[in-house]
């Protein structure tokens, strides 16, 4: 029997696969301390919750609700964010120490590495729950309503004459 949270579980080490991967790409030319660079990590992690989502609602069907489907984007999105920040962490403080330093760089101040570990993850943590609250838009079982043959239709005729 699978978990409730199997997918989420598999789709957030995916993700943070991705994000580690792409921070070590972009850090083999230096460009690991631009933090425009980063902006891409929202297209990743975007990526990643919308898939998921999506594969939740093919496979439960007709049982899929908007407080599951968000539910599972959360929390693929968190768990992601916490591993992100969990390497994220270990390079920073083991790996790289100097790399505050060259990160804060621009703006002519150095902070410790709590502060950014703590502003990585609530900058993963916004991205996650925006993109799931965007996307859930977009699987939610629509509140409109069909027309039917016992929906009275109002002709315009009949609107003008309401008017009169």
């Amino acid at each position: 029997m699978m978990s409730k949270f199997t997918l989420s579980i598999r789709y957030a080490i995916v993700i943070s696969g991705l994000l580690i991967s792409y921070f070590l790409i972009i850090s083999l030319f230096g460009w690991h301390t631009n933090p425009l660079f980063s902006l891409f990590n929202g297209v990743i992690t975007g990526f990643g919750i919308y898939e998921v989502i999506k594969g939740y609602k093919l496979r439960e069907k007709e049982a899929f609700t908007y407080a599951k489907g968000f539910t599972t984007g959360i929390v693929t999105g968190f768990i992601a964010t916490l591993l992100f920040t969990l390497f994220f962490g270990i390079y920073a403080g083991n790996i790289n120490p100097e790399f505050t330093d060259s990160f804060m760089g621009p703006w002519g101040s150095s902070t410790s590495l709590g502060i950014i570990l703590f502003t990585v993850a609530i900058g993963g943590f916004a991205t996650t729950a925006v993109f799931t609250l965007s996307f859930m838009q977009l699987f939610k079982k629509s509140w409109n309503t069909t027309k039917s043959e016992s929906t009275p239709q109002i002709r315009s005729e009949e609107v003008a004459d309401l008017k009169k």
